[in-house]
């Protein structure tokens, strides 16, 4: 399975592509980190994350998107550039037509390192880890997308599984 990870934000937006299997090491395909200007209008940082996202989804033709879930935050302004730019990842992912699953933070921080409450410094210092990489992957927003795309392939992979099969049982299928 290929996942495209992104770790939503309006300034940076970091994306990180895996392929893997439940259970397995995951394997890096790449990772980027998505930058717009703040002093640019919020149509035109919107269109441009928009253009970037979709590109990145055809250029590597993901399976599943996986996006990370927008929690409320002390700061209004932030959690709003942050659910915008969510919104249009979880839009990229349904153009072309992937499955797109979100995920809190400290569902992610579990899935990579055992503890929900772990911090950037342990998710970055476990992304390096799992994908066997020579250095840790820079700035921070891309390892968060590569944990997110680890995290799909490990927990999502499951879950799609098993919505499958509750779907068959449900029309009476057995297969």
């Amino acid at each position: 399975m290929r996942v495209l990870g992104v770790d939503p934000g309006l300034t940076r937006c970091g994306v990180g592509v895996v392929e893997g299997v439940p259970g397995r090491p995951c394997t890096l395909v790449a990772y980027y980190v998505v930058y717009t200007d703040p002093g640019d209008e919020l149509p035109l940082r919107l269109l441009h994350l928009d253009r970037s996202l979709t590109d990145l989804v055809a250029e590597h033709r993901p399976d599943s998107v996986a996006v990370e879930r927008v929690f409320s935050q002390h700061n209004v302004r932030t959690v709003m550039g942050t659910a915008q730019a969510s919104g249009i990842a979880v839009l990229a992912g349904a153009r072309a037509g992937l499955p797109v699953q979100t995920y809190t933070p400290s569902e992610v921080k579990a899935a990579v390192t055992g503890s929900g409450q772990a911090d950037k410094a342990q998710v970055t210092s476990m992304v390096t880890r799992l994908l066997r990489l020579p250095e840790p992957p820079k700035p921070a927003d891309a390892a968060d997308a590569l944990a997110l795309a680890i995290c799909h392939v490990w927990r999502g992979g499951t879950r799609s599984k098993l919505a499958a099969a509750a779907e068959r049982v449900r029309r009476g299928g057995t297969r």
